[in-house]
């Protein structure tokens, strides 16, 4: 068993399935430093996924710490536990992106390249859909998002919905 000191490097076989890691060994720092090169391994993995993910959420960086040093915590308490680091790494996983598996923006990304490519070019749909966000909260506004969204049968009704406010978004921006 492995008890998890200040600064007690980790070692990761991998992370999820959707962050690969290499082998490595990684530092835990429990401090709350939020400058990316302080930042400990869940902290800035979460921020990475943000910016991918979430970029409205990016700048928060309490969030980023609070959910960061639960991951962390979850890690080291799974590790007190008996589990191997594969296993307390999933656990770890499941408390850093608990709610974030939906992504408004990457469905805006989503619509962009799928229904409006003659408007918006596949390299302008990311800044497009940052911009959009903001416009298209109502929309969201009225649906329960959730992890498992995407796989509802709302939906369908959530991308149709979004994308007759893009289209209308859109239509007044080339006025």
């Amino acid at each position: 068993m492995v008890a998890l000191g200040r600064d007690t490097p980790v070692p990761f076989l991998f992370f999820s399935n959707k962050l690969p890691l290499k082998n490595s060994n990684v530092m835990i720092h429990r401090n709350s430093n939020l400058e990316p090169a302080e930042m400990s391994y869940f902290r800035l993995n979460l921020l990475s996924f943000l910016r991918d993910t979430h970029p409205d959420k990016a700048n928060d960086l309490s969030f980023i710490a609070g959910r960061g040093d639960m991951a962390a915590e979850a890690y080291s308490e799974a590790i007190k536990s008996g589990s191997d680091h594969i296993q307390a790494a999933e656990i770890a996983n499941e408390t850093l992106f608990n709610g974030l598996h939906f992504s408004p923006y990457n469905i805006i990304v989503e619509i962009l390249w799928n229904e409006f490519f003659d408007e918006v070019s596949p390299g302008e749909a990311q800044g497009k859909a940052k911009e959009l966000i903001p416009e298209c909260q109502a929309v969201f506004a009225k649906y329960n998002l959730n992890d498992d969204y995407a796989e509802t049968t709302e939906y369908q009704s959530l991308y149709t919905e979004l994308v007759g406010t893009i289209l209308m978004l859109l239509e007044n921006e080339l006025q």
